[in-house]
């Protein structure tokens, strides 16, 4: 089936745009201060911002705090990457009532209007996409806007912001170690640079090491610090949120989405919104948060239709260690309720750690099968995520795809039927989510 006319125009857009500079990634703010200039200063009349970066848990703290604004009658703009399915998904619109995906008339209008203005000048795919988002912010009513980091942080093409209400920081871990370094600190550095003069800092669960970086950033700016453990605390009691800080307890809802670690990223949404007295409606926000592939349970469709009867299906977009801590510890929670034979479908790129990612999943999992990540994407070879899995004592196998996967699976009728993970990339999990028929808004 061909794509409307304005769909296709921005494919066809995106597609020149993705072609004016030699790398996918190249860190830096002087191209984008450039084209941001050429457009008039779209990052100068951008609503108040809340600035946000960290290794794992960045989307779901956005869609926590979005909940929690739009819950008190806030108008909420939304900026996160990469997408699942269509590209339209890194860009919200706020409005009365709840925001919208931007549409496609709208995202071709500004991506066109962002590339006249570059004039054919080098420039990355996210630096180009990210002035065009600013555009649309700008020239569109909204209280906030929740500013998700695509890269590290100090070179990152959102920091261009100047004075944003707050800066969050989400626990720091190892990844991405060709762009940000190999060591938590390095990397903890690179997140930091976030930090503004003088703006808050609100941040997560972070190891000694990565706690030290951000402290001395936040005292060389003079930014008050607001440190989990410290100024604000978070934990579950009797299957209810608990949240602390200074101005006095919460006892709030579980959050619907899944696992331990959503109990720190809602904590720290609560965190950030305090610390700025941003009006917001904790209970209601919490239990309307969603997000995409971060422990989802998914839907009927022509892909989950061909698990085997009885099957629990969970799609995760985890890719490194940190994120395979998360989940092992989720999937060893849903254990404990009701026990399952746990398999995983896993498919990661080569920049990846897999024997890290998997090392958590050690003596939980039945069988690991290993399948290509989709498109152009530089994935690891089937055989080679299979080998990390065998190493680790695991029984493996490979499949040419998630359905093949779901089909071994079936033939093998398990009893009880498993309980089915499939991670290891984001990009998977957009694969698996537009094959199944799913539909993101």
């Amino acid at each position: 089936m061909a794509l409307p006319l304005p769909a296709r125009a921005t494919d066809e857009i995106l597609s020149r745009l993705a072609a004016l500079h030699p790398k996918k990634i190249d860190l830096s703010l002087s191209r984008m201060e450039r084209l941001l200039e050429a457009l008039g200063h779209p990052e100068r009349r951008l609503p108040k911002v809340i600035h946000v970066a960290g290794t794992n848990g960045k989307g779901s703290t956005i869609a926590f705090m979005r909940g929690m604004l739009e819950a008190a009658g806030q108008s909420v703009h939304v900026y996160t990457s990469p997408h699942l399915v269509r590209f339209n998904e890194r860009i919200r619109l706020g409005a009365p009532g709840g925001g919208r995906l931007v549409s496609d008339a709208a995202l071709a209008d500004a991506l066109d209007r962002a590339e006249v203005a570059n004039a054919g000048a080098p420039i990355t795919l996210f630096e180009i996409t990210t002035a065009a988002g600013f555009l649309l912010f700008a020239e569109h009513p909204a209280d906030v806007l929740l500013l998700e980091v695509g890269l590290g942080g100090r070179l990152d093409a959102t920091n261009v912001v100047d004075k944003p209400l707050a800066s969050v920081i989400t626990p720091v871990s190892i990844d991405h170690v060709d762009f940000l370094g190999s060591s938590v600190e390095a990397i903890a550095g690179e997140k930091a640079g976030i930090i503004k003069p003088r703006c808050p800092v609100v941040t997560g669960a972070q190891s000694p090491e990565a706690l030290a970086v951000i402290e001395r950033a936040a005292a060389k700016k003079l930014a008050p610090l607001f440190v989990r453990g410290q100024q604000w605390n978070v934990q579950e009691e009797g299957g209810r949120l608990v949240y602390a800080d200074e101005d006095g307890l919460l006892d709030l809802p579980r959050p619907r989405l899944v696992g331990p670690h959503q109990i720190d990223n809602a904590g720290l949404a609560v965190a950030a919104l305090r610390a700025v007295k941003l009006p917001a409606a904790h209970d209601a926000g919490i239990l309307r948060a969603d997000w995409p592939a971060r422990l989802q349970r998914l839907a009927p469709g022509p892909l989950s239709a061909r698990a085997p009867a009885g099957v629990e299906l969970w799609l995760d977009g985890g890719h490194n260690a940190a994120g395979g801590a998360a989940l092992a510890h989720a999937l060893c929670e849903l254990e404990e309720r009701y026990s399952r034979p746990l398999v995983l479908i896993l498919g990661m790129l080569g920049t990846k750690d897999v024997t890290g990612f998997l090392q958590p999943f050690a003596g939980l999992v039945r069988e690991a099968i290993a399948v290509p990540v989709p498109g152009e994407h530089a994935g690891l070879k089937p055989e080679d995520v299979a080998a990390a899995a065998v190493s680790l004592g695991m029984k493996a196998s490979v499949a040419r795809d998630v359905g093949s996967a779901l089909d071994s699976i079936a033939r093998e009728a398990v009893v009880p039927p498993p309980r089915v993970l499939i991670a290891g990339s984001l990009y998977l999990a957009g694969a698996v989510l537009a094959a199944n028929g799913t539909a993101l808004g």
